[in-house]
């Protein structure tokens, strides 16, 4: 099947759907000049990004992860959403039920106007304080070093799930609800090596989704999805909602 008649396939299974989840990875951030924060992109001083999202290097040396922290979001502050961001915001009003699932943590949908999200690796401008749990958003750049809680004065720390941390509960299970009650799936710029998103796809199927595939290459998701759709998240997100 060519490019065109799957993309019309693809905006007729949308233009019929009831309920639509949408799956995002770094890949539509990639579109708006963010880079990956890991491998060579993410050489930060000679540190490699799983040396440095840890509890453990937080817990060793909090000031070093907090300029790390610190220069990320000096570089993502310069970014804007793009053109796919702003798709799947629209997508909220012309669903009856919409949710979207991101990996990423640098806050451009919400910036798109994304309401109905899970942001299941964190946000980047949310602080968390180590004592007292607070949550809140802090979008200081440069952040004080190092930042405290303003109720509790207890360290504050970057509100990411780090390697070797769990998500949180409400984040799977608010996902695993819309994924199962899906009729189309939406799974856009993400590489399906990181779990457990990289099951989410399978979950949706299996409930009976329509799943999608949006991406610059294949990946692990390619065998089982629907439709593949190959090229940039930005050029390609808007043309779903063409009639």
């Amino acid at each position: 099947m060519g490019a065109g008649s799957t993309l019309g396939l693809v905006r007729h299974k949308l233009s019929t759907a009831r309920s639509v989840t949408v799956l995002t990875g770094a890949g539509i951030s990639a579109d708006s000049g963010v880079p990956t924060f890991r491998g060579a992109d993410g050489l930060w001083k000679q540190y490699r990004a799983e040396e440095l999202a840890t509890p453990e290097a937080f817990a060793r040396d909090p000031r070093l992860v907090w300029e790390w922290y610190n220069w990320r979001r000096e570089l993502i502050a310069t970014k804007r959403p793009n053109p796919a961001h702003e798709a799947v915001a629209s997508m909220e009003q012309r669903f009856e039920q919409f949710w979207l699932i991101t990996q990423n943590v640098d806050g451009l949908h919400r910036d798109a106007g994304s309401r109905q999200l899970s942001e299941i690796h964190g946000n980047i401008w949310k602080v968390r304080c180590t004592a007292c749990r607070l949550i809140v958003e802090n979008r200081d750049v440069p952040i004080a070093m190092l930042p405290l809680c303003q109720s509790c004065s207890g360290l504050l720390r970057p509100h990411i799930v780090w390697f070797g941390e769990s998500l949180a509960e409400e984040d799977l299970e608010k996902s695993a609800a819309a994924l199962q009650s899906s009729d189309v799936c939406l799974i856009i710029g993400t590489s399906g090596l990181v779990y457990p998103a990289a099951g989410f796809g399978a979950i949706a199927k299996q409930a009976g989704a329509y799943i999608v595939e949006i991406n610059l290459d294949s990946t692990p998701h390619s065998s089982l999805v629907d439709a593949s759709l190959q090229g940039r998240a930005r050029d390609l997100v808007p043309l779903l909602l063409e009639t």
